[in-house]
């Protein structure tokens, strides 16, 4: 479905669940893989980004069989160098976990991805990389992908990342597993710690302090896995409770650990009527009258893939919003301050960009238009949130098929809380 066409509802009700997390379901097939044993992952992402780690690591050796629908049995004991090349579609997450795990086996590894991903930056991973011993070479000097990597004999490294990043950690973690010594990394600030809390339930040794992370070398024992729901993909639903005219959504069973239900404070700074169950896991949201807030450097990491749904609240509050600190949107699978400010524009939203950031002018109502997604499933996704709660009208959204790499069902889902009919095909 290359264009989506959505009509404005209004009031949205209902419960969503969405799928497995992405970010969890990633790490959970490489920790499987390194790990000796069978394990068992549960509520693995139905995404693409994710299958394509998956198929990524069957080059290694690694088995998978599908049990049940979104159940795995992975029998790990990744050792070897893989036979053919790594392609990891569109997935920003997979290429860099995947390249930690290249430099720590001995061998060559070749990885690439689609069009978009070749345009993100590798350098990040690539410079520590190298100075734990891996060869990695790459377009412009192994600033962009396809990558090749030279891996084993690493060393364990001091490294004080420039970015605070959760990939770029997680991909030093995965290679200080197989290095002489042990590996830290110091961030500018904390990130999400799905990587050492999962190492640490692989039988991995750990230690956490603030934002610093080190890693012993070991090897890993297998263990089953149970994937929460991605609070990422909970952000459009949420922001679509509160942006309804009338109703509630919930969204059940939800991974809310350190650093990634952020957006959630957020939206209750606005005045957003939020609530969060913590024991279950669930997070409901209601119609609200939303003000205008600054959106800082410091809540950037734990709301980073959320700013652009973040944004189209933020353009129905009263008042103007700025967002600041987060030049990381730049260099995700669009410039998504870019991307972010041409979708608001093309709903009638007054946005201007800055270097690190965009000012948002709030107004009541949107108007229908045409959305070019530039291929980034958030984009997408923001705008049929902004279309079926404040826009009159139909909305049509080039590029809807990039929302297969994190959300193949998100349209179905929308119908649900909106009703049937909202969604459909658009042929012009």
């Amino acid at each position: 479905m290359g264009r989506l066409r959505v009509t404005g509802a209004g009031a949205l009700r209902g419960t969503v669940r969405v799928p497995g997390d992405k970010s969890i379901s990633h790490r959970a097939l490489i920790l499987a893989s390194l790990a000796d044993g069978r394990s068992t992952i549960t509520g693995l992402s139905t995404g693409e980004d994710v299958t394509h780690t998956r198929r990524a690591l069957t080059r290694f050796g690694v088995t998978f069989e599908e049990q049940i629908p979104g159940q795995w049995q992975v029998t790990g004991g990744l050792r070897h160098e893989p036979d053919d090349v790594l392609d990891c579609g569109n997935a920003g997450t997979g290429i860099r976990l995947l390249a930690g795990v290249c430099a720590g086996v001995d061998g060559i590894s070749v990885l690439t991805g689609d069009q978009f991903l070749r345009r993100r930056p590798m350098d990040r991973v690539a410079v520590p990389l190298r100075e734990m011993g891996a060869g990695v070479d790459g377009r412009e000097a192994g600033r962009f992908a396809p990558l090749v990597i030279r891996g084993g004999g690493l060393r364990g490294i001091a490294h004080d990342s420039p970015v605070a990043s959760a990939q770029v950690k997680s991909s030093l973690l995965l290679a200080g597993l197989s290095a002489a010594g042990p590996t830290t990394v110091v961030e500018p600030h904390p990130t999400r710690r799905h990587t050492e809390e999962m190492l640490e339930a692989f039988g991995g040794k750990v230690a956490v302090d603030g934002a610093s992370v080190t890693v012993h070398p070991g090897t890993l024992t297998a263990t089953d896995v149970t994937v929460p729901g991605d609070p990422s993909q909970a952000a459009f639903w949420v922001v679509a409770g509160v942006l309804a005219t009338d109703g509630e959504i919930e969204v059940p069973g939800l991974y809310l650990g350190y650093g990634r239900a952020d957006f959630v404070g957020v939206l209750q700074r606005m005045g957003a009527e939020v609530d969060v169950d913590e024991a279950t896991g669930t997070v409901r949201a209601r119609a609200s009258r939303l003000r205008s807030v600054e959106i800082v450097a410091s809540d950037i990491p734990g709301a980073v893939d959320e700013i652009p749904v973040l944004a189209v609240a933020a353009a129905a509050a009263e008042g103007t919003t700025v967002i600041s600190g987060a030049a990381e949107l730049r260099v995700k699978e669009s410039d998504r301050i870019a991307s972010t400010v041409k979708m608001l524009r093309a709903f009638g939203v007054e946005a201007e960009e800055r270097p690190d950031g965009m000012v948002v002018h709030g107004r009541a109502d949107f108007t229908a238009g045409r959305v070019d997604s530039h291929g980034d499933h958030r984009i997408a996704m923001a705008a049929a949130v902004a279309a079926v709660t404040r826009a009159q009208g139909d909305t049509v959204i080039d590029g809807w098929e990039s929302v297969a790499t994190s959300y193949p069902g998100f349209a179905r889902d929308l119908e649900s809380v909106a009703g049937a009919g909202v969604c459909a095909p658009a042929d012009d």
